[in-house]
């Protein structure tokens, strides 16, 4: 990795970020992006993400896109949706990583997300609780219209979307050979994924707690009742 300062990336102090009663495996990152093409952009800035990430101790993967069905073209058990929702199971913390496309996310980007269900599955919700961080690609001027997209649906999946970000403006510019130039932006994209590993580390076994809620406790205390006066 080149581009990083010898000695300047600390590793993950897991005991002083989560305590002493905190799982001490590597931390899980699932890492999606919206591009198919032969460069896809966004896949190499998520590639560049998963390197720090490894660089910091976490595990990763990667989802492929290619041959997932439009939302509601096909079942749940299709082989793609099916392969998305497990990996989104195994994860404690995602990467987003999306081109700007008019305006916008890209429907690929999209269409992953669409796939992944706010309700659980065996028992498990695959967003609720986890960590998320987010990146764009532009080929033209710096815009943060993706990343904010993304944020909403992030919360919206319940998903805890760290405060930084990274948008990297005429993005055929930044990278040589598949491999990000050294650049402000390269150094942006490093402390997205430092602070994403830290999140994560600090949240993850504390999940069920910081997503506990009265009104589903008072709904399920509701439904017990009606169970018990029938």
């Amino acid at each position: 990795m080149p581009n990083l300062v010898a000695g300047a990336l600390a590793p993950l102090d897991i005991a002083a970020l989560a305590g002493p009663d905190a799982p001490t495996h590597a931390p899980r990152i699932l890492l999606l992006y919206g591009s198919l093409r032969e460069s896809s952009y966004s896949r190499m800035c998520a590639e560049e993400g998963a390197r720090v990430l490894r660089a910091l101790g976490c595990e990763t993967r990667f989802y492929n896109p290619s041959g997932l069905p439009l939302p509601d073209d096909a079942d749940a058990d299709h082989h793609k949706v099916a392969e998305l929702r497990q990996l989104a199971l195994w994860s404690e913390g995602m990467v987003w990583s999306s081109p700007e496309r008019h305006g916008a996310m890209t429907g690929i980007m999209k269409t992953q997300i669409d796939w992944l269900p706010l309700s659980p599955i065996g028992g498990v919700r695959p967003t609720q609780g986890k960590t998320l961080a987010l990146m764009q690609v532009s080929g033209g001027s710096q815009s943060f219209n993706t990343v904010n997209q993304m944020r909403i649906l992030g919360r919206w999946m319940r998903l805890i979307t760290i405060p930084n970000q990274s948008s990297v403006p005429m993005a055929w510019k930044e990278f040589d050979g598949g491999r990000m130039k050294p650049s402000p932006l390269y150094n942006r994209i490093v402390d997205v994924m430092e602070e994403l590993a830290r999140f994560t580390v600090m949240t993850r076994h504390r999940s069920s707690m910081l997503t506990d809620r009265y009104s589903e406790r008072v709904e399920t205390l509701e439904d017990v009742h009606k169970r018990v006066s029938s």
